[in-house]
């Protein structure tokens, strides 16, 4: 969910391309402000690290395939890795997140802390989204709380500090599922990898004329089956989603190319005409294209889910194109 301004970097899969921290030291904080404006929800996206989502303020709705529950303030929850995710606020929420590798914890693939706790907890089935509950609230906040800060504040030895207070949350979510571990994979995993292979397909090639037959195929399926996987996991229609996407990447092109007329915008995002683009537009965003072009060039605040700077460091301004 480390998304700017922009949007999340989206390879294949709706893979999240964004690198979480460092190679030596993969764990990044967010913190991000949101609303219900279109632009401001959190789109379908999956990446290999875990993530800690808190809500500091507010409320904000979360789904995966399996699961959808609604934070409150106050409120944590955890998205496992692999796992497909969308998230919105309801009204306007301020939300922090901790997104990390397992890596970091379990050290190398043949530990103890790898093999005994962090795979099999990856690998169970039950374990996508889970909001945590009221036991044992105290100490995962305790424990987020004090990640959050060191990283925020970097000083001499916060890698250590971090690395303790992620190990102690892994272990709580281990203890949590101890039940599950070893279940055979449900079905509905089945769904996420044909999920992925179709969103794979329609992020390439969104811009051109797609049909469902051509997203079904991307994952082997019938248009049937694929209907109602689509309904299954992430709510919407297959050209809902196609027709959403397109237009969120029309909102990006005018941002980012702002020479480019309405009707280059349409072309490129797959629109038969400028006037449906601009009809759908306004559909999604409640304005004309180049109202809200204008509208945001003229905003100056941050972008709404920006990585904290450690050690006081500023992190240069940029934005990241929907890919």
């Amino acid at each position: 969910m480390a998304v700017q301004s922009g949007g999340l970097i989206l390879g294949r899969g709706a893979q999240e391309l964004q690198p979480h921290g460092s190679l030596e030291f993969p764990c990044a904080a967010y913190s991000s402000h949101h609303t219900e404006r279109p632009q401001d929800t959190i789109p379908w996206h999956w990446h290999e690290e875990l993530e800690i989502i808190h809500i500091q303020a507010g409320r904000m709705s979360v789904k995966t395939p399996a699961s959808a529950f609604v934070l409150d303030a106050g409120g944590f929850a955890v998205i496992n890795s692999n796992t497909l995710h969308f998230a919105a606020a309801q009204g306007a929420c301020d939300l922090r997140s901790l997104v990390f590798s397992p890596a970091l914890v379990a050290g190398g693939e043949g530990s103890v802390f790898a093999r005994k706790y962090i795979r099999p907890l990856l690998a169970c089935p039950g374990f996508s989204g889970y909001p945590i509950g009221p036991e044992g609230a105290a100490d995962f906040a305790c424990w987020f709380q004090e990640a959050f800060t060191a990283l925020m504040q970097g000083q001499r030895g916060y890698e250590f500090a971090v690395r303790d207070c992620l190990s102690r949350i892994c272990l709580f979510l281990y203890e949590n599922f101890a039940g599950q571990l070893g279940e055979k994979p449900r079905a509905l995993r089945q769904d996420g990898l044909r999920i992925k292979a179709m969103l794979d397909f329609i992020h390439k090639n969104y811009g051109e004329h797609i049909s469902l037959l051509q997203i079904s195929g991307a994952a082997g399926i019938s248009q049937r089956e694929c209907l109602r996987c689509f309904k299954k996991t992430i709510q919407l229609s297959p050209i809902q989603y196609l027709l959403k996407y397109r237009v969120m990447q029309g909102a990006e092109l005018l941002l980012s190319d702002p020479g480019q007329s309405i009707s280059q915008v349409a072309t490129s995002c797959g629109f038969d005409s400028p006037s449906n683009f601009a009809q759908t537009f306004r559909r999604f965003y409640g304005c004309a294209p180049r109202e809200y072009q204008r509208a945001r060039q003229a905003e100056t605040p941050p972008s709404p889910y920006d990585p904290l700077p450690p050690a006081g460091i500023l992190p240069l301004a940029q934005k990241r194109p929907v890919r």
